[in-house]
């Protein structure tokens, strides 16, 4: 990313994760989720507004890969007015489905909150107008290596998609492309 950075098409903020104490902690699966909200919280009412305030730029990519990725489509259309993109590279939209190598990270559990932070489960009942034409105008790219243990749940996300007609890319790459060489390429690509 190099490139555009030195040219000054992007500015990046990279924000660590709260994983360890959410989603893969050992605490009972309602007090992850709430974990997990609690961090969204932070990024909404702190890293945003920061971000803001520190760059005259009002244009707003979030982008991830991996669990990353989860996190950046996950905010990105629960609240689309304040991107105007999202990357989400070799990522998964249902943590609650056991795949080979990914267990369910709730254990089986489920209630309002992991509804709502599934975007496998939330995307498809979206019907309120102001939120689809909202999502309407977010870029949204998909990317997903052909061999990923989440090529499905993509291919969920994006048929979701298309069922309430917003636009969006989903790119399927060669081999399994849930390894950094690749995210490297990616992100060169689609940022």
């Amino acid at each position: 990313m190099r490139p555009k950075i030195e040219a000054g098409e992007l500015r990046i903020y990279c924000v660590d994760s709260i994983d360890c104490e959410s989603f893969y902690s050992q605490a009972p699966p309602p007090q992850r989720i709430l974990r997990h909200i609690q961090y969204e919280d932070y990024i909404l009412k702190e890293v945003i507004p920061f971000i803001k305030k520190s760059n005259a730029e009002k244009k707003l990519i979030v982008a991830g890969c991996s669990l990353g990725g989860y996190h950046a489509v996950n905010i990105a259309l629960r609240h689309p007015s304040l991107f105007t993109k999202v990357v989400g590279m070799s990522s998964r939209y249902d943590l609650t489905v056991s795949l080979p190598f990914f267990d369910d990270l709730f254990q089986g559990y489920s209630d309002e909150n992991i509804y709502y932070n599934m975007p496998n489960y939330f995307v498809p009942q979206i019907s309120d107008s102001t939120i689809l034409k909202q999502l309407r105008k977010l870029k949204i790219i998909l990317v997903i290596g052909q061999e990923d243990s989440f090529l499905n749940n993509n291919e969920q996300l994006s048929d979701a998609l298309s069922k309430i007609n917003v636009g969006h890319d989903l790119f399927i790459w060669e081999e399994e492309a849930h390894r950094p060489r690749y995210w490297r390429e990616m992100v060169k690509l689609y940022l």
